[in-house]
């Protein structure tokens, strides 16, 4: 079982930044995936989640309106894509499978929101 994200980096605020997280080793298209970020000294926070069609999405309040999850299920592959972001946002992000007690994390890409 493998998620590995990519797409993080260094952006500007008010700037747009893709993040992917692509799956092997499960049946992708049977687990709920969620984008999960920590930031130094912080808890693991939720971000948003997508439901296995993709037919549900739910967000965390601070990235309502700027974040958007997807998924393709052909590619196996989940996307964050964050509009507008701003410092607060910077942090390590992490993408998650779950499916009954299957529960999978990727390694985390850092995304830094700077000027």
């Amino acid at each position: 079982v493998r998620l590995v994200e990519s797409g993080g980096g260094l952006v500007q605020p008010g700037g747009s930044l893709r993040l992917s997280c692509a799956a092997s080793g499960f049946t992708f298209s049977r687990y709920a995936m969620t984008w999960f970020r920590q930031a130094p000294g912080k808890e693991r926070e939720l971000v948003a989640t997508i439901s296995s069609t993709g037919g549900i999405t739910d967000y965390a309040d601070s990235v309502k309106g700027r974040f958007t999850i997807s998924r393709d299920n052909a590619k196996n592959t989940v996307y964050l894509q964050m509009n507008s972001p701003k410092p607060e946002d910077t942090a390590v992000y992490y993408c998650n499978a779950k499916f009954g007690y299957y529960d999978y994390w990727g390694q985390g890409t850092q995304v830094t929101v700077s000027s």
